[in-house]
């Protein structure tokens, strides 16, 4: 193994599931249609305020959303691989730290009515970077949750 690699095997990660009361068509394109994402991106009531998609292996993506406490926030990254409706994988950077990029895996499979997000953040830079992103992607998905609801 090499250096590289023992490293990014110790980089944290993190994963969540949700069961969503949509078809993975609408969850896939909660994920990947500007107007929709607007209705339930960040961790609280903040608005989003910026949504760009460019969906395709190597296009980007870039979100910008206030916080609740008045505080603005933006994300960007390139898109590794796209399978419609049931998997996206892409890199995730903070405009202020572009240098600690790490790589979501969301992945949706049918659930009888429903389906089944899995949503899985890695390389996280270390444990606290890991420990916001839990707290910030469970109220994403609290919000995502409840526009299906």
């Amino acid at each position: 193994m090499s250096l590289a690699q023992t490293n990014d095997a110790v980089k944290p990660s993190l994963t969540l599931k949700r069961r969503l009361n949509a078809p993975a068509k609408k969850v896939y394109a909660a994920w990947t249609d500007p107007q929709k994402i607007v209705r339930w991106f960040g961790p609280d009531s903040g608005p989003v305020t910026k949504a760009e998609i460019d969906l395709r292996v190597g296009g980007g993506f870039n979100i910008g959303f206030h916080t609740e406490d008045g505080e603005y926030h933006q994300v960007g990254g390139i898109y590794r691989e796209v399978v419609p409706n049931e998997k996206l994988v892409f890199t995730w950077a903070w405009h202020t730290m572009k240098e600690r990029e790490s790589l979501v895996t969301v992945t949706i499979k049918p659930d009888g009515e429903g389906s089944l997000l899995t949503l899985l953040h890695e390389k996280f830079f270390d444990e606290p970077a890991r420990d916001g992103h839990k707290r910030g992607w469970s109220g994403s998905l609290d919000k995502l949750e409840r526009l299906f609801a």
